[in-house]
């Protein structure tokens, strides 16, 4: 059965970098969805040329809203619109959710590894969203690397005291005055420590540029962890 296409209203955007946005719509008959699972965005102008990019959603289910995490790409057709110049009350067409193996459900309580890369944290967001929300007390883990400081996505909400949220954020290119680790790639260094707060069935959820993830990937495999329990997203 084909996934339908709905149309989506802007209602809301809201800045997280210099760069990226969080878009919020408003769906009508959206079925919902989970965390993890991202959708296809369809523009059509009035030539009726269209385009069709994909975007992680980066909130859990609510009602017939969803939250798009949008990365403007230089010299991109599509990002670069959808993150400044579509207008408010703007309409486009979404078709999903789409994907069902990059997701955290609920009932799910095994401790659990983030591991993001940019705007590769957008799906993870649900997922930690969806965990707050439950409220689900299983230990999760967020290393988040970073070129800068300026290029964190949901800063306040990651800063936000939480008991059953661990996070570490790993700067590649400009880490801030003071910090413990210089800056450099994420390595086998960084995952050793919550690597040992997992169990053996803990999934470890990777996303970001395909690079990335495939470093990444190799070197929770090289640490011992069942590559079956490694579940991966990327893009680029």
């Amino acid at each position: 059965m084909a996934i339908a296409w709905h149309r989506a209203r802007l209602a809301a955007r809201l800045p997280q970098t210099a760069t990226a946005r969080s878009l919020v719509f408003t769906v009508p008959g959206w079925p919902g969805h989970l965390p993890g699972q991202h959708v296809d965005v369809r523009l059509t102008a009035d030539d009726g040329y269209q385009a069709v990019r994909s975007y992680s959603l980066a909130a859990p289910a609510d009602g017939d809203r969803i939250e798009l995490g949008v990365q403007t790409v230089p010299g991109g057709e599509v990002s670069p619109y959808l993150a400044d110049d579509l207008p408010s009350g703007a309409d486009v067409e979404v078709r999903g959710p789409l994907g069902n193996w990059f997701v955290w459900r609920p009932e799910q309580t095994e401790p659990v590894l983030l591991v993001a890369g940019g705007s590769g944290v957008v799906p993870l967001a649900a997922m930690i969203r969806a965990h707050r929300r439950v409220p689900s007390s299983n230990a999760f883990h967020l290393l988040y690397s970073v070129r800068t400081p300026d290029d964190v996505w949901y800063g306040d909400e990651l800063a936000a005291p939480d008991g059953h949220l661990d996070v570490r954020i790993v700067y590649t290119r400009q880490a801030p005055s003071g910090s413990p680790r210089g800056a450099g790639r994420i390595a086998a260094a960084d995952l050793a420590e919550p690597v040992t707060r997992l169990g053996a069935t803990s999934p470890a959820y990777v996303c970001g540029p395909t690079g990335f993830v495939e470093s990444v990937a190799s070197l929770l495999v090289d640490m011992g962890r069942d590559p079956a329990t490694i579940r991966t997203e990327r893009f680029g």
